[in-house]
Order: structure tokens, then sequence, then C-alpha cells
């Protein structure tokens, strides 16, 4: 069996496609298009996105991750408004959120659940089940988007931000005078 455990920029010789849930897991056995088991071992936290590319441990394959289609629920907000509210409470409640654009509003696309459709659909947005690729954004501290941090640059201690590289950062209940 292939061990799949480092990430690359080399073409791909294979791919394999999986669900968001799938690639979210840091240890996962696979059966690559070419139909070759393979085993995920990635680092604890660590999450593939479509697209990623992991070189076997040997170097003799580099397999590309895809998104693969899934059942999903599509919210279309008719404007910038609902849409900023759509997606305000299905962050405040967690849920990993796909953001498209559309010409009056915006589309989210999130995992089925019935209970956060009826939610979106009371606020005023148009819900649908479609299949389709899933890619939920990172998140402002996802390893794909937001502020990343330099081999010579150590993340900031948020429970702790006076101290470290970023000094000036205030604490959340220091306030500056006027």
């Amino acid at each position: 069996m292939l061990i799949l455990n480092q990430r690359t920029t080399a073409s791909a010789t294979d791919s394999v496609a999986l669900a968001y849930d799938e690639r979210k897991r840091s240890r996962l056995k696979v059966t690559l298009a070419s139909g070759a088991e393979a085993g995920i071992f990635l680092e604890r936290g660590d999450h593939l996105h479509g697209g990623d590319k992991l070189a076997a441990e040997d170097g003799s394959v580099v397999v590309e991750i895809l998104a693969a289609p899934e059942m999903l629920i599509e919210a279309v907000a008719d404007s910038p408004l609902l849409f900023a509210r759509a997606a305000y409470h299905l962050g405040n409640r967690h849920v990993p959120v796909q953001i498209l654009p559309t010409e009056s509003g915006g589309k989210l696309r999130f995992q089925t659940d019935h209970v956060l459709a009826d939610m979106v659909r009371g606020l005023g947005c148009s819900v649908t089940e479609s299949e389709a690729p899933f890619q939920p954004e990172s998140g402002a501290y996802g390893s794909h988007g937001g502020h990343q941090h330099g081999d010579d640059e150590p993340a900031p201690d948020l429970h702790n931000p006076g101290h470290g590289p970023h000094r000036s950062v205030p604490k959340i209940h220091q306030f500056k005078p006027r």
C-alpha cells in the first residue's frame, strides 16, 4: 500500500475523489483512480482541499485530491443584506459554508441539514438541494486561508496578546483612551 504523507506541487500521476468529511481526516485508507490502495497520513488538524497534491513517501506517485460531489443545501439570497444575515446565522452555528456569488445577493452551500435549511428559508432565502463538490471556506485560521505565519515567524499567543511578536494588539477588554 502506498503511503501518502507529503504535500507537493509536482504534477499528479493519479487522483482520488474525497467528500469534505473525508478530506478533514488525518488518517484515511483510499482507493486511487488507478485502482491502487493508498493510506493518507497527515498531521492532526491538517485538512485537504480539492486541488491539493500528496506525494508517496517513496516519491513514486503524486496524487491530486479532488472534491467529490456530495448532496448539499444551496441557499440563495436575493439581496446583500439577506445574504449577510444568512451567512451570519450559519457562521454563528459554526457550519462549514461555501460562498458563491450571484448577480443579486449570494449563494451559500452547506452540508445537508434540514433544520438549517428551514432556518435560512425562514430568513427569506430560496433553498434547494444539489449535488456538487463542497469546498467550504477555510476560516480565518484554516490551513489554506486567513493569516499565515512563515517558518521564522511564530504564531501569536491568542490568550496573551501582550507578549510575543504582536505586542501592539490590546486585549479585548483593554480600551485605548480617546
